[in-house]
């Protein structure tokens, strides 16, 4: 089970250029799941914070000038078909680091 604390975040759209964004994918697959617990451990530390990936997604120009404006953009993706990633790029967003959770694995593994 996930815990939840409320903790007041830094407030996106004013302090973007100073935040590590992330997009994280949250699929069905086992590994969408680690990683979107692992972009909620980021920003529960502090270290980033994370942003809708969904609201990217629907286009929003609110959440996709977040998306441009903030000081790193890190998506990360469950699986290969890296849909965290394309829905960035779909968004015109420029992606400073895009990890996939499958691929991590196997290294580890290997």
């Amino acid at each position: 089970m996930v815990e939840v604390e409320a903790k007041m975040l830094p407030i996106c759209g004013k302090e973007v250029e100073n935040l590590n964004i992330i997009l994280a994918c949250g699929g069905a697959a086992n590994v969408g799941l680690i990683g979107y617990l692992a972009a909620v451990e980021l920003t529960k530390e502090g270290k980033t914070r994370m942003c809708c990936i969904t609201l990217v997604g629907a286009k929003m120009p609110f959440y996709i000038d977040i998306a441009k404006r903030t000081k790193k953009l890190i998506v990360i993706n469950g699986c290969q078909n890296q849909c965290a990633k394309k829905v960035a790029e779909q968004a015109g967003v420029k992606i400073d680091h895009n990890f996939i959770v499958a691929e991590m694995i196997k290294k580890i593994n290997y």
